[in-house]
């Protein structure tokens, strides 16, 4: 039997990193939090594709297939509900229910001003914000783990409704 992590250490250490890098170290500087936050997750993909992987494979799209079936359940103990690709390099890696995003909670501070559109738009963008923040973890899990199969590319989340999420990968040629 190998050895597990809990899951909510797990979920307690990404807000924590969230938080440190955006509202600590670069509280001015969301882009850069962001790509440390990123660097962080690209670091655990790349040696968790060390403990989950033998062969090397022959295309991109095994590789993403191995992403999809076999590394994602290990992390997030269920398939990619849905994989597509445009066979240009890019491909769409769909999970319904994202496991990181069921229990954020969504309360954002906002000011008591202005009209109930203007407010519900803030609150709107300022989850949307804290959301993408999260994404960026995860992002670096799938470049460092696809890195590690010597596949470059840049990974991108997309939130289309909370909890659902779509990872989109683009490989460097």
């Amino acid at each position: 039997m190998g050895r597990e992590v809990s899951e909510s250490c797990v979920e307690s250490l990404l807000t924590e990193i969230v938080s440190s890098y955006c509202n600590g170290f670069y509280a001015n500087k969301p882009e850069l939090a962001a790509r440390r936050i990123e660097a962080i997750g690209f670091q655990v993909g790349h040696q968790l594709s060390e403990r989950y992987t033998m062969p090397r494979f022959s295309d991109h799209l095994e590789a993403i297939k191995f992403i999809c079936k076999d590394f994602w359940p290990e992390l997030f103990k269920k398939q990619v509900d849905n994989l597509k690709t445009n066979h240009r390099g890019t491909f769409v890696l769909q999970d319904n229910k994202f496991h990181w995003l069921t229990r954020m909670s969504m309360d954002p501070s906002l000011e008591t001003s202005g009209s109930i559109q203007d407010l519900a738009a803030m609150a709107e963008n300022k989850a949307a914000q804290a959301i993408g923040m999260h994404l960026y973890f995860p992002c670096g899990i799938i470049r460092g783990a696809l890195s590690n199969l010597g596949i470059p590319c840049a990974v991108s989340a997309d939130i289309t409704n909370v909890p659902a999420c779509s990872f989109v990968i683009h490989i460097k040629a």
